[in-house]
């Protein structure tokens, strides 16, 4: 197997462009991108002893890149009520996704909107009924019971990725639900 040699002296001219445009894409500002581009760079001197060898220069540099803009988003929406984002990367060399959830801040709800709130659950109990065995009890203990995804797929012998097909199905089935028996 071919080891990679790392050359830190090369790294703005050869690197700097495409990572800020591999950042561009996924943050939409400028400024952003640039800190981010940087926060990689000081990473990567941080982390020289770390390099193996066994990626390339540019792949290793866009792996510190993505845990950068991964910790972006997550200071991003700490903040902010419920969010989830999702973000797809890929490269010539690798593949795949991101996903954070964050819970509602229920700190400032009135008691229109606790009523609602009880409705709205009523309703995704009645939509979670609707759900095969499976997939319902896979969705709860995913998003409602916070548990993690290696348990899950040991306990149900799925991969990773079947849970997230099984998670995705799930709350398309209870949106339409939702849609036509609650809006």
């Amino acid at each position: 197997m071919e080891t990679n040699s790392i050359n830190p002296e090369n790294w703005v001219d050869r690197y700097a462009d495409y990572l800020f445009n591999y950042t561009i894409v996924r943050v939409n500002d400028r400024e952003i991108a640039n800190d981010l581009v940087s926060e990689t760079f000081l990473a990567g001197l941080n982390s020289m002893k770390n390099f193996k060898g066994e990626a390339s220069e540019r792949t290793w540099l866009i792996s510190i890149l993505k845990r950068k803009i991964i910790d972006y988003y997550r200071r991003n929406n700490s903040q902010k009520g419920q969010a989830e984002v999702k973000m797809q990367f890929g490269d010539s060399e690798n593949e795949g996704d991101w996903l954070e959830e964050r819970v509602a801040d229920l700190s400032h709800m009135t008691a229109e909107d606790e009523m609602e709130n009880h409705e709205l659950g009523l309703a995704i109990l009645e939509c979670l009924n609707q759900l095969n065995e499976k997939q319902a009890a896979i969705f709860k203990m995913k998003t409602i019971d916070g548990v993690d995804t290696d348990t899950i797929c040991n306990e149900f012998e799925i991969s990773p990725s079947n849970l997230w097909v099984i998670i995705h199905r799930a709350r398309t089935s209870l949106a339409k639900c939702l849609e036509k028996n609650w809006f």
